[in-house]
């Protein structure tokens, strides 16, 4: 609501972007010319808040000529057919709680669903103290790391599922960004 007005806007959604390393795009070849100045003000136009929203950032690199000539390393029916079975566990497990993926639990739900020793606590535990994940980043690696699991049939979320689902948090450093 603003300005006597209201406006609603739907909850669910997916985002996908995508942002430069740079201003000119080429970091970090040789081929850019940014100064630091020029790559800090790149970097502060995704402000904190907003990134701590975004589950997954995802570093592309550009391939050398060898990669891009090889062969892709999985089909897409392959994929699909993890994808699918990953969100059958999900749809099985949350029956009848009104969430449909593990995107959609609650706090209420992420604490009944998702029960970590302390030993695969202790990531999260950590990056919080070094100021690395908020409140509300340290329930969405959870989240994630579910899903990581479940994308591995594995029934309990591991240590490796929540080291994953960190390094997906990360602020952007390098090559090309995208966010899920």
């Amino acid at each position: 609501m603003r300005g006597q007005r209201t406006a609603i806007f739907p909850t669910r959604f997916l985002l996908v972007a995508a942002t430069n390393p740079c201003p000119c795009g080429h970091a970090p070849s040789r081929r850019c010319r940014c100064r630091e100045a020029d790559l800090a003000r790149h970097a502060r136009r995704l402000s904190g808040p907003l990134l701590d929203r975004i589950d997954l950032l995802v570093y592309v690199q550009r391939p050398d000529a060898e990669r891009l000539a090889q062969e892709p390393t999985a089909s897409s029916e392959t994929e699909r057919a993890r994808v699918t079975a990953a969100r059958e566990r999900q749809r099985e497990r949350l029956d009848g709680t009104g969430a449909t993926c593990n995107g959609h639990m609650d706090a209420r739900l992420l604490r009944r669903h998702v029960r970590v020793s302390d030993d695969v606590e202790r990531p999260l535990v950590d990056a919080y103290r070094r100021g690395e994940l908020s409140a509300r980043g340290r329930d969405r690696t959870l989240r994630l790391a579910r899903t990581i699991a479940d994308l591995a049939a594995s029934d309990e979320v591991l240590r490796e599922h929540v080291v994953a689902a960190l390094g997906y948090r990360h602020e952007m450093s390098d090559g090309v960004g995208v966010a899920a």
